[in-house]
C-alpha cells in the first residue's frame, strides 16, 4: 500500500505535465478518460456490489442511494467527463489588463492551483467528476474517498487513469488515498507545501473538522439546510408540487429542502394539500401554528430548523409575512440554496436582495443547485463560503490568477 505521504510527494512531482498542458491534450485526456470509464463498467459494478454489501446495516438506508452504483449512472459519469471536454479551457485567460503610469504593462491571466486535495464520502461518482474538473483545469488531484465506497473509487480511479496513460501523461495526475483510516485525512489536511487548496465534501461533521484542523487552504461546502417560503400570493396547487419536488426528489443531497415556511394567509390550504401529497412518505415536523393544521405531524425542536436531514423529514414553520420568512433564513440557513414562490414583485425583490445565501430561486425548486445544471459541468462541490468560489464550484473555481508585467528596462 502506498503511504499518503508518498502519494502526496508524487502529486507535487508530476503536477507540471498537467500544470502546463495544452487545452489539445487536456482534452485528449479526457476523451480517453471518458471511454475506459465506460469499458471498466463490469469491474466498476462488482465493486461496487462488494461495498454495498458492506454498507448494508451500517449506513441509512436512504444513504445507500448514494453510494448505489449501476450503468446508467457510470453512463452519467461517462457523459460528465465528456460535458467538461465541451466546455472552454479555463486556464490562459486574461482577466484584466492595462499599461500602469510606469510604463509597465499589466495582464492578470488565470492559472492552475497546482495541486487539489479532495476528501468526501460515500458518492463514488465525484472521483469521475472531481477528476475530470481538475485534468480540464490543469490541477493535479489527490483523492480521498469514503471508506464505505473504496472499491467503488478504486475501479473508477483505475479506469480514469488507464485512459491519461493512453493518453501520453502520467496517471499519477490523478491519485486515490488508500489508507481509509481518519489519519489519512489528517495528512492532508497538513499536507501544506503539498496541497494547494483542499476540498471537503460531505456531512457537516467532516466540513467542520476540515475547516477547524486544516493548515492548507479550504473551500468550506456542502452542508444545505434548504428553505422554501411559499408567499400568500402564490398558485397553491403549483406550490405543492415545486415542495413536492424538493422535498422527495432526492432527499438524500443537499440541495433538498429542509425546511418549508409558509404565510399564515394559506397555511390552512396549503398544509392540507401537502399533507394529502405527502401521505405516509414524508415525517412533518411542525412548529405550534403549523401544528393546528397538521394534526399527524410532531411539534418540532428548536434545532429541528438547523438540521440537515438528508432523509424523507421537513421542519415547517408558519409566519406572518416575507420579511418573517427573511429573518428566519438568515438565521438558520447554511448559506446553500433558497426558494420563494410567490407572484408579488415586492416580496420577491426582498427575498432576492436581503437572503444572504449563495443561490436564491424565484418560483422554483431548490434541486437545481448543481454544477451541471447550471452549465458548469459536473462540479466539485458548493461552496457556501464567499471568498474566491461561491456555490456550484465549476471550471473557473478551479484556477487562481498571476500577474505578468512587462517593461522596458525599468526601474522604480
Amino acid at each position: 500500500m502506498k503511504t499518503t505521504q508518498t502519494i502526496l510527494q508524487t502529486a507535487k512531482e508530476v503536477k507540471a505535465s498537467i500544470n502546463f498542458a495544452t487545452t489539445v491534450q487536456k482534452n485528449e485526456i479526457l476523451t480517453a478518460m471518458a471511454a475506459e470509464l465506460l469499458k471498466a463498467t463490469p469491474t466498476i459494478l462488482a465493486a461496487n456490489a462488494e461495498d454495498l454489501a458492506q454498507a448494508k446495516g451500517q449506513i441509512a438506508d436512504i444513504m445507500l442511494d448514494r453510494l448505489m452504483l449501476n450503468e446508467a449512472r457510470i453512463e452519467d459519469m461517462a457523459a460528465g467527463i465528456l460535458a467538461v471536454k465541451a466546455l472552454n479551457d479555463p486556464i490562459g485567460r486574461v482577466l484584466e489588463e492595462r499599461t500602469l503610469e510606469n510604463g509597465l504593462e499589466l495582464t492578470k491571466r488565470s492559472v492552475p492551483f497546482g495541486v487539489l486535495g479532495m476528501i468526501y464520502e460515500s458518492r463514488p461518482n465525484v472521483t469521475a467528476d472531481v477528476a475530470a474538473l481538475a485534468v480540464k483545469s490543469g490541477n493535479a488531484v489527490v483523492l480521498r474517498g469514503g471508506k464505505e465506497a473504496y472499491r467503488s473509487s478504486k475501479a473508477i480511479c483505475d479506469a480514469l487513469r488507464q485512459g491519461i496513460k493512453q493518453a501520453g501523461l502520467n496517471p499519477d495526475i490523478v491519485q486515490l488515498i488508500e489508507d481509509t483510516t481518519r489519519a489519512s485525512s489528517k495528512e492532508m489536511m497538513k499536507a501544506k507545501g503539498y496541497i494547494d487548496l483542499l476540498i471537503p465534501r460531505g456531512g457537516a461533521g467532516l466540513i467542520q473538522t476540515v475547516m477547524q484542523e486544516a493548515t492548507v487552504p479550504v473551500i468550506e461546502t456542502g452542508t444545505g439546510i434548504c428553505h422554501i417560503y411559499v408567499d400568500q400570493t402564490t398558485d397553491i396547487t403549483q406550490a405543492i408540487k415545486v415542495v413536492n419536488n424538493a422535498k422527495t426528489s432526492r432527499p438524500s443531497v443537499c440541495n433538498s429542502a429542509e425546511v418549508l415556511l409558509v404565510h399564515q394567509a394559506i397555511a390552512k390550504e396549503l398544509l392540507a394539500q401537502l399533507a394529502t401529497t405527502f401521505q405516509d412518505r414524508v415525517e412533518l415536523r411542525a412548529d405550534e401554528r403549523a401544528l393546528n393544521y397538521l394534526p399527524q405531524a410532531t411539534l418540532a425542536k428548536d434545532d429541528d430548523f438547523s438540521t440537515e436531514f438528508l432523509d424523507y423529514i421537513m421542519a415547517i414553520k408558519v409566519v406572518d409575512s416575507v420579511d418573517e420568512a427573511i429573518v428566519h433564513i438568515n438565521q438558520h440557513s447554511t448559506g446553500h440554496s433558497e426558494s420563494i414562490l410567490s407572484d408579488d414583485p415586492v416580496a420577491i425583490m426582498k427575498f432576492t436582495e436581503q437572503v444572504d445565501s449563495s443561490s436564491i430561486y424565484v418560483n422554483a425548486s431548490t434541486r437545481f443547485t448543481d454544477g451541471g445544471e447550471f452549465g458548469l459541468g459536473c462540479e466539485i462541490g458548493i461552496s457556501t463560503q464567499k471568498m474566491h468560489a461561491r456555490g456550484p464550484m465549476g471550471l473557473r473555481e478551479l484556477t487562481s490568477y498571476k500577474y505578468i508585467l512587462k517593461g522596458n528596462h525599468t526601474i522604480r
